[in-house]
């Protein structure tokens, strides 16, 4: 928000001799952040002062234009006393009128950013040129290059400096505005937190507190269909307004220092009052309104062409103005096209209306509209000045453009009423750590516009003032108490700080992981934790699968990518479609990140500041937040080996993704089994159930080839994806170092046919159980299908190591553990040993 300083000091009165820099600092200090204080004559040096037209000759030129040479009476500045001699090219002033006029040694800043200027005599069309009578746009004080600014006839006498005059001389003050405090978004927000925060100001005038007509049934009927969305609607109305009638000056310096482009008096008036009160003001050319105004949600199908030309289409939601004719405005957004005021506006009808912050919001965001009405009413106005708002408004255009009040006033509805909190006395003391007494919270509350009175008990009940819709919670309140008392004021105090104790385990597991996958040749990629249904299409997901039960988020960063995930395949999966985009045909990556799982449990309880929550308010929370496990994924595609002089290379496969978990697993000293299983997105026959000790903890394999395509992947790329919170919670913290035996080794291989149903793994983990202790190790070597196993049939050939630590086995032991081994593959696979 952007301010003229003076504006502000209109409304508050702050001690003498108080500069600039004490207000903005004590601002800043109670939550009103000073970003620049600008002023606009900083730039300019030299003699800029009054100057009176004596004579104008025009000239006309050989290129067609016409100068006007012209003596000015600038007293003594020019130090003779002697008319000036001025070259000018406008033509709208006349002898007799009083201009700016910066004399030689004068520098003006420029204009669009071509540099400081300075002015000298000069000989031009034939003159000496000693001196310039000056535009708008040449002192910065706004755009208008068409003709000089000619001054009021009571200005001043010729000689004396003309920046007090133009305002040259005031400074704006930009502060940044919270979006929780639209208060502060107007001159009387602005001026009461002077009043507040600066040390002995007094005497706030509130522009919004003034004697307004009471309402009577000659104004313009209003119907108003939707008393939430718009539960007060004022409108008064001016006839005989002069459309030509000129925006005062002090009115554009301040609506130009604001921010804010002039434009003509009546949209001046409005936006004039916007940054006085704070409350949006919209007004329609009344001879274009046809029949009463209406308030209702849009309809399906209807649209509207804005003030800016677009055609829009128009959402249920959206609230609507309406006359006999239809929608003529996006209510508390923007106006429309067809009731625009015009240079021939001579009949305005005034609105003066209250929005719902929250359709007010969703309405600008969704049709990409932003303005400072829009910016103001979705953060919340005061909704019981719309008739002061409305009245001054009228005031102004009768004032400064010869119209008359119409006598009808309307107003439907009442401001809501604002809700009465309950607030402990020494809460915001508790909070802050400062000795605040309960009368000091009951001041600086009340400073603020609070209404409160004692509840007993040491309780207060606060009623917040309706220009502040944000405050409605008992923290909300305290807030405001430190605040005033100054956040400056609060001690810092440290806590102790705990001995180091080293990393957790959790940390030490999650290091161990990453540098093994760092060993087997993946680089950790990190990616957002959102995603879309196009993306859980990509991976071919059936609208049963679990993992699209999915947490939205209320206001998403990417509209495409709305809600949490609950699989980490999407990041991976694109991160290496985009690294094979950029012709790295290599790629092996991994993410350890959180997935999120919605549980249901309905909304979380907001906790106390206060004190510790206790264990069953922790609990609750905990209940409503959705679980968050720990993931691995990993994707890997292109060759797993190199070629080169030194052999052939190898490309990946399903089981180097199987490989990768292994690797992980054998880091946390755990054995990962893997049977065949079907899941998207890997391919059917190529994707493996990974488990430990028979607790399912995720899956590997290669991806199918339509998720390839739809993620930029060759075929044939391989992927996990695996939860770490059960790995590691069933990890070996400590690893013991692996024991060596020196005696010899037993070897023994033994060939069983199974059915081809059976898994691999299942007749591995009979194996392992039925050889006893002697077993060192176990690898599946082979696997044969074909006609001397019969069909439906395949053979697994295992090489099976026995030894024993303290002795060499005799002759028998290894040859018994294989029996006793292949006896227990038998009874629970139905396994047939060949000969």
């Amino acid at each position: 928000m952007k301010a003229s300083l003076s504006w502000i000091l209109d409304h508050v009165d702050v001690p003498a001799g108080t500069t600039t820099e004490e207000i903005t600092d004590r601002l800043t200090l109670t939550g009103l952040k000073l970003e620049a204080i600008e002023s606009p004559g900083r730039e300019i040096t030299g003699p800029l002062v009054i100057g009176r037209v004596l004579t104008m000759e025009p000239e006309p030129q050989k290129n067609g234009k016409t100068i006007n040479w012209c003596t000015v009476d600038v007293g003594d500045a020019n130090g003779t006393g002697e008319p000036q001699g001025i070259v000018c090219g406008a033509h709208n002033f006349e002898p007799g009128d009083l201009v700016a006029t910066v004399l030689p040694g004068g520098v003006l800043p420029g204009s669009h950013g071509s540099g400081a200027v300075e002015i000298s005599a000069r000989k031009t069309y034939g003159h000496l040129s000693a001196g310039m009578i000056c535009s708008a746009r040449e002192l910065g004080l706004g755009d208008d290059h068409d003709g000089i600014i000619v001054l009021p006839a009571d200005a001043g006498e010729p000689g004396q400096d003309v920046r007090p005059v133009l305002g040259l001389d005031e400074e704006t003050i930009e502060l940044e505005v919270n979006p929780d405090r639209a208060y502060a978004l107007s001159i009387r927000g602005i001026a009461r937190e002077v009043l507040v925060s600066v040390e002995g100001a007094t005497g706030f005038r509130d522009p919004a507190i003034r004697d307004t007509p009471a309402a009577n049934d000659h104004g313009h009927p209003v119907v108003v269909e939707d008393a939430v969305g718009c539960p007060v609607f004022v409108a008064r109305m001016v006839t005989g307004f002069d459309p030509a009638a000129p925006t005062p000056d002090f009115m554009v310096r301040r609506i130009t220092a604001a921010g804010m482009r002039p434009i003509s008096l009546a949209v001046d008036v409005t936006n004039y009052v916007m940054l006085e009160t704070g409350r949006p003001i919209h007004g329609y050319d009344a001879d274009k309104v046809q029949g009463a105004l209406g308030v209702r949600r849009a309809r399906e199908g209807e649209t509207l062409t804005t003030l800016d030309g677009t055609k829009r289409p128009l959402d249920p939601a959206d609230l609507v103005v309406t006359d006999d004719s239809g929608i003529i405005g996006l209510g508390g957004v923007m106006g429309g096209e067809t009731t625009e005021m015009s240079d021939t506006t001579t009949s305005i009808l005034v609105e003066a209306a209250h929005w719902d912050a929250v359709s007010m919001f969703r309405t600008g965001r969704r049709h990409k509209i932003t303005s400072e009405a829009g910016k103001r009413n979705e953060r919340g106005v005061d909704p019981t000045i719309c008739e002061a708002a409305a009245d001054r408004v009228v005031e102004l255009l009768v004032q400064h453009g010869g119209g008359q009040a119409h006598p009808g006033v309307t107003v439907v509805g009442t401001p809501p009423a604002m809700p009465v909190v309950e607030v402990a006395g020494d809460l915001a003391a508790r909070v802050s750590g400062m000795p605040i007494t309960e009368e000091q919270s009951v001041e600086c509350l009340r400073a603020v516009g609070c209404e409160v009175s004692s509840a007993g008990g040491g309780t207060l009940s606060v009623t917040p003032p309706p220009w502040r819709p944000d405050l409605t919670d008992a923290q909300d309140f305290s807030e405001e108490v430190v605040r005033l008392v100054g956040y400056d004021q609060v001690p810092s105090v440290l806590p102790t700080p705990p001995s180091g104790r080293g990393l957790t385990r959790p940390q030490q597991l999650r290091r161990r992981i990453g540098r093994t996958l760092a060993g087997e040749g993946f680089v950790e990629v990190v990616s957002f934790p959102f995603v879309g249904e196009a993306d859980l299409d990509a991976l071919g997901l059936t609208a049963e699968d679990p993992r699209r039960d999915l947490l939205e988020l209320s206001n998403p960063l990417n509209a495409e990518a709305g809600f949490m995930t609950t699989t980490l395949l999407p990041g991976v999966l694109r991160a290496a479609g985009k690294n094979v985009g950029h012709g790295i045909t290599d790629v092996a990556i991994f993410e350890t990140a959180t997935v999120t799982l919605p549980r249901h449990a309905g909304p979380a309880a907001i906790l106390p500041v206060d004190r510790r929550p206790t264990d069953e308010e922790f609990a609750a929370l905990d209940a409503a937040l959705p679980a968050q496990p720990l993931h691995l994924a990993l994707v890997a595609t292109g060759d797993a080996v190199s070629g080169g002089w030194w052999g052939e290379g190898r490309p990946v496969s399903w089981a180097d993704a199987v490989d990768a978990v292994r690797a992980v697993a054998d880091a946390l000293g755990l054995e990962v089994a893997a049977s065949a299983v079907e899941l998207a997105p890997w391919h059917p026959g190529r994707c493996a159930e990974l488990s430990v000790a028979g607790e399912v903890i995720g899956h590997a394999g290669e991806v199918h080839p339509a998720v390839c395509q739809a993620f930029g992947l060759p075929k044939r790329t391989v992927a996990a994806e695996v939860d770490l919170d059960l790995l590691m919670a069933r990890a070996v913290h400590l690893r013991k170092a692996p024991s060596f035996s020196s005696y010899p080794v037993a070897k023994e291989d033994v060939a069983l046919v199974v059915d081809s149903s059976v898994p691999a793994a299942a007749v591995e983990a009979a194996l392992r159980e039925g050889a006893g202790e002697l077993l060192e190790s176990i690898r599946l070597f082979d696997v044969y299908t074909g006609d001397q196993v019969g069909a439906g049939k395949k053979s697994l050939a295992y090489a099976l190591r026995f030894r024993a630590p303290d002795r060499t086995l005799k002759e028998g032991e290894a040859a018994a553990a294989r029996d006793a081994a292949v006896a227990l593959a038998a009874e629970r696979t139905g396994a047939v040993q060949r000969t």
